[in-house]
């Protein structure tokens, strides 16, 4: 699925970041090459990567333990997983929950019998245990209980579940926190970030969903074997297409807005990516294909997405109506001659709508591995030499900065209610990330600095009263206050893609959003709001499992096969 003998146009650049940093195109953002658990699987591929379930010890209950080690060329990583006889009423997917279904902790190496035995004290407890430097992640998981009931009924009555109902859910267990970079006392990001396999971001917690979901299907068939002497295994096609489910609230959505430099250096590439597949001048008849292909089966895809909310049902309404446009154009646009990407890029930016758009964006970089794939070591981040303030910088130097990146903001009213609506903060009682009322709540005085637009405006008028030859040293000295959208600032004039061009706390913000953009980035499918707060995912529906990746594609699975 690549053309190495693509030729490229210099000169067309990535889109600007006033276009792209908007809040409604992040939030029509899909999986892409680019994709973490993308990225994994294709490394795993290439360096052979060796799967080996060590120890599978669970008892007619579902009650035990397991060890699945990925083997490396340098390194072994062996999840540790528990699983648990858990009483219905406990089961919760919120962060103050005590119990569930299983656990997990992603070891580096092969644990010792002794190891397991503290791992088995500690990781059931999650956020009341403690783990040590061996420990990359921890996490939990719930099953999706009718779809597990379904399924391990099935396979003990000795037949394969409808496909139908599998796609109704598309997971058998969703995680509800896969935690790492030193949480309870685990490994920081910088034990490991020297390790080739753990350069890109979140590959740790990738590997770790990986093997959580072949121990998920290795649990509900050997759940079944218990029941019943004639229970089967799954089919290997129809096991493929359970994904590993996850629950994401509003703690995932301040990340974008705290981490500036990462965020610039995913969309960044992202839109580099683009770029590069579009200067292709001439595609061979192989791309082309392979595109017109993609779309369909992009096409069919939404069809077996599932969602009952409003605001996403809106959503893929909208999706199906411009891929079908899409599969329109294609009956006659030349794909292969005259920089045919470019073209069809155009095209798109002027007939679909953002969530088209955004699919094609996806779709365009399929054929061109050769020229996306390699993109991948530049998204991580060294966010500690980004921290520094530049005090020498003249007043006037900032405010240019403040006028080019938050133009938009200094536009607005920040006095009307309806522009400060909101306000983030971070409830004692759940533990998690607020987004309240601020006008019907008491939250203004825990407020969290996510909203950089409102607090540019608010230095830009500080700054007004200053001379231009003046030193953020001086301001600083005086305005303390200020340090933090200082630091942004200085930050986005180095970093184009580092700041979200919209407002985070006007009345209209729709935090799930936030999640979507972060979430296509894991590599999530099948995007499903319960709220404008909290979104259901699936990742790795359709992947081959570890013992199959060395006879399979690792990336020609995001899309389901098209009918013969």
């Amino acid at each position: 699925m690549t053309d190495p003998a693509a030729q490229t146009a210099p000169d067309i650049v990535p889109r600007p970041p006033a276009q792209v940093m908007r809040l409604a195109r992040l939030g029509a953002f899909h999986q892409h090459r680019l994709s973490f658990l993308r990225i994994l699987l294709r490394r795993a591929k290439a360096e052979s990567w060796r799967y080996d379930r060590r120890v599978f010890d669970v008892d007619a209950r579902g009650v035990g333990h397991a060890v699945l080690s990925m083997h490396t060329p340098k390194h072994v990583y062996s999840l540790v997983a528990f699983a648990h006889d858990l009483p219905p009423e406990m089961r919760s997917d919120r962060v103050i929950a005590t119990a569930w279904d299983a656990t997990f902790a992603l070891f580096d190496g092969l644990p010792t019998e002794a190891e397991i035995a503290d791992l088995r004290a500690n990781i059931p407890l999650q956020e009341a245990g403690r783990v040590g430097p061996k420990v990359l992640s921890v996490s939990r998981a719930n099953r999706s209980v009718r779809l597990w009931d379904y399924v391990v009924g099935c396979l003990a009555a000795g037949h394969q579940p409808d496909a139908e109902r599998i796609e109704e859910v598309g997971y058998l267990m969703r995680t509800t926190a896969v935690y790492g970079s030193g949480k309870l006392g685990a490994a920081d990001r910088e034990a490991t970030a020297d390790r080739p396999e753990f350069q890109p971001p979140f590959q740790i917690e990738m590997l770790a969903v990986w093997l959580i979901r072949t121990f998920v299907m290795d649990l509900v068939e050997h759940m079944a074997r218990a029941t019943s002497p004639q229970a089967v295994p799954l089919d290997p096609a129809l096991r493929r297409r359970f994904g590993i489910g996850n629950s994401t609230g509003l703690g995932m959505a301040p990340y974008l807005i705290n981490h500036p430099v990462l965020l610039n250096n995913w969309i960044g590439v992202r839109e580099e990516a683009l770029a590069r597949v579009r200067r292709v001048q001439t595609a061979t008849p192989e791309a082309a294909a392979t595109f017109r292909s993609l779309v369909a089966r992009a096409r069919l895809n939404v069809d077996l997405w599932r969602s009952a909310h409003p605001l996403q049902l809106e959503k893929l309404a909208e999706l199906r109506a411009d891929l079908d446009r899409l599969l329109a154009h294609l009956d006659t646009a030349d794909l292969v001659h005259d920089d045919p990407w470019d073209r069809l890029w155009r095209w798109a930016e002027e007939a679909l709508g953002l969530e088209g758009q955004e699919a094609v964006v996806s779709l365009l970089l399929e054929p061109y591995g050769d020229l996306v794939d390699g993109m991948d070591c530049c998204m991580a981040a060294d966010e500690a030499a980004a921290f520094r303030i530049d005090a020498t910088m003249s007043v006037g130097r900032l405010a240019a900065i403040l006028r080019d990146t938050y133009g938009w903001a200094l536009a607005i009213d920040w006095d009307a209610p309806p522009a400060q609506a909101r306000a983030w903060y971070t409830s004692a009682e759940k533990l998690e990330p607020r987004l309240g009322e601020r006008w019907a709540e008491p939250v203004g005085d825990y407020e969290q600095p996510l909203s950089p637009g409102r607090d540019a405006a608010r230095l830009a008028a500080t700054l007004a009263d200053w001379s231009e030859a003046a030193k953020v040293a001086e301001v600083l000295l005086r305005h303390p206050e200020h340090r933090h959208i200082i630091r942004r600032a200085q930050i986005a004039a180095r970093h184009p893609y580092a700041e979200i061009r919209d407002n985070t706390i006007g009345a209209e913000v729709l935090p799930i959003d936030l999640l979507r953009a972060k979430l296509a980035f894991f590599g999530a499918q099948h995007f499903d709001p319960r709220s404008d707060r909290w979104v259901r995912i699936s990742l790795y529906p359709g992947a081959p499992f570890p013992d199959e990746l060395a006879s399979a594609d690792p990336d020609d699975w995001t899309y389901p096969t098209l009918p013969a």
